[in-house]
């Protein structure tokens, strides 16, 4: 696949605002006057990611992820391979971390994957709309993964 570079449709990255004072700094992680309702989280999460160390490239059939990035130096990595989508063929990359805080909406069917760029473990916050393995993880895991993928086309260069 040739990944053209662009705006990938319903990804949203919003660069976080910070408010400082002689005693550090604040940034909202989500209001809900600001995100639909239908992406409202159903949990939350964090994951340390070690450096070096890629997460993914893996996406979801029915899960909207809502990731923060406020810590580290941090690669975030999008494609939009959903054929019915007039961005499909669209390759996003973003620097994101503590220089960069960001918040970055990742819908159904966009491939994503992260890497941590810096020489110190990051922690990275995630607030999807569904439960992983649903209600008493008693589903199955919605998560097509492609790290292990003979000739994947999600290269992360």
């Amino acid at each position: 696949m040739n990944w053209k570079s662009g705006d990938i449709l319903g990804c949203r990255i919003v660069p976080m605002r910070k408010f400082s004072d002689d005693r550090g700094w604040l940034t909202e992680i989500f209001r809900l006057d600001e995100l639909d309702e239908d992406l409202h989280p159903a949990m939350g999460y964090v994951s340390e990611t070690g450096p070096g160390v890629t997460r993914g490239p893996h996406e979801h059939e029915d899960q909207t992820d809502y990731f923060v990035f406020i810590a580290g130096a941090v690669t975030l990595f999008l494609w939009d391979d959903r054929t019915d989508s007039v961005s499909y063929g669209v390759r996003s990359v973003h620097q994101v971390g503590l220089k960069n805080p960001t918040m970055a909406v990742v819908p159904p069917g966009v491939v994503h994957a992260y890497r941590n760029d810096g020489p110190e473990p990051v922690l990275i916050l995630n607030f999807p709309n569904r439960l992983y393995g649903g209600p008493a993880r008693s589903e199955p895991v919605d998560e097509i993964r492609h790290e292990e993928r003979e000739n994947s086309p999600f290269v992360m260069d």
